[in-house]
């Protein structure tokens, strides 16, 4: 140690507010740390690039292209003049490099030893292990996706600043449904910035209420340029999205993989409109069908109506309106005229009863007796007399024939 820094403490962890580091020896301290670390590769995105004319060193700007962090990167004329073409900022490099850290402005630098585009092969095959690892936590899974609205309030749009995909998405929809309403986000759609722009731009759209789905939208280009929309953090976003969302990326051949995470995936920005709205026109046809359909069916009813009242008009009970009641009269006298001879006859058998038990009656009665020379005697207060004892010489008597009576004495004869 320096007598710059005598008496200061050898490590960070012995530092304290009252024996603290001064800057200078922190940066040091994290040169020192940086210088030990070895040769590496790394990965990343070109955003910036810096070359004076004559140097022999240039300067760029490595971002890593799933969250907004990035490096600066030295590199020697001679190693980019090896690259197999010019280097193009947004371009995806693998550099073998040696951090380094600048006491001076207290910045890591990368030191770059060699750089490599990375192929399209390397990018498709880094995709396909992406999608893989996503289909396997369910992200593409049919029972996720939502069905999108049927007459969307408000569509929000994500697409390319002036872009054809936006016009083509606008224009379409507003034909087929011309009061629809858009909220639009012009976003950088491929770059270094893509990513990041697309995310926020969703995030904005999706705490909007009256919007009720959101499509994203690109037209076609190169596996290069649809990178943004296979990113990681960009998938995981449209799959923790509440908003229904469309994918129209490029043309039907274009899959990335924001295809397989959005709930309904358009071939092109002009299916997208397809997708997103009715055709009013269709509509009003296919109302038009249905109100033709319903005044058929419905002549038809009135017309099977119609023909079974008139059947049933024709028949005799209702063509002659009086002959039901004719019919009911005729079996309500013909009931009175059986109910009428069943009386009579009740009342023939009761008189002949009737007859046959005066008769009996007149036949055993004191009469009947009397007429056939019988007579009745009786003493004077009416007692019959029944024995010859009770009565004594002189009584008087009355005798009682059929027709009369007469007084007599009682003698000795």
């Amino acid at each position: 140690m320096s007598t710059s820094t005598a008496g200061l403490p050898e490590r960070a962890a012995e530092t304290t507010a009252e024996s603290p580091w001064p800057v200078r020896l922190l940066s040091m301290k994290i040169a020192q740390y940086v210088d030990r670390m070895s040769v590496l590769w790394v990965e990343g995105q070109v955003v910036q690039l810096n070359h004076r004319p004559g140097a022999k060193t240039t300067y760029l700007t490595l971002r890593d292209p799933d969250v907004d962090m990035s490096l600066s990167v030295a590199i020697s004329v001679n190693a980019l003049a090896a690259m197999p073409r010019p280097l193009q900022p947004g371009e995806r490099v693998v550099i073998q490099a040696k951090p380094s850290f600048w006491e001076g402005r207290g910045t890591l630098l990368l030191d770059a030893r060699q750089i490599r585009p990375v192929g399209v092969g390397e990018l498709l095959a880094r995709i396909e292990y992406l999608k893989a690892t996503l289909a396997s936590e369910g992200l593409f899974a049919p029972e996720r996706k939502r069905a999108l609205p049927f007459l969307p309030h408000t569509v929000g749009l994500i697409s390319g600043r002036a872009s054809a995909a936006e016009r083509d998405v606008v224009e379409n929809a507003r034909r087929r449904w011309p009061s629809l309403r858009f909220e639009i986000r012009s976003v950088a759609v491929q770059g270094s910035t893509a990513v990041q722009d697309v995310c926020r731009a969703l995030a904005e759209l999706d705490d909007l209420a009256d919007v009720e789905v959101i499509v994203i939208a690109r037209g076609g280009g190169s596996v290069e340029d649809l990178l943004p929309f296979s990113n990681e953090a960009l998938l995981r976003a449209v799959a923790a999205a509440r908003t229904p969302i469309v994918s129209a990326i490029g043309h039907d051949v274009d899959t990335p993989l924001l295809d397989h995470v959005a709930d309904a995936r358009a071939s092109t920005p002009t299916h997208a409109a397809a997708l997103i709205v009715p055709d009013a026109a269709g509509e009003r046809a296919g109302l038009r069908a249905q109100r033709q359909a319903l005044s058929r069916l419905a002549r038809e009813r009135l017309d099977r109506e119609r023909t079974l009242v008139t059947e049933l008009t024709r028949r005799p009970v209702l063509r002659d309106r009086t002959a039901y009641v004719r019919a009911q009269r005729t079996e309500i006298e013909a009931w009175r005229a059986r109910a009428r001879q069943q009386l009579l006859a009740g009342v023939q058998r009761e008189r002949e009863r009737v007859g046959h038990l005066r008769t009996q009656a007149r036949l055993l009665s004191a009469q009947a007796t009397l007429d056939r020379g019988y007579a009745i005697v009786t003493e004077p207060d009416g007692t019959v007399v029944t024995d010859q004892a009770s009565i004594a010489i002189g009584d008087l008597l009355r005798v009682r024939v059929a027709r009369g009576d007469f007084p007599v004495r009682a003698t000795d004869s």
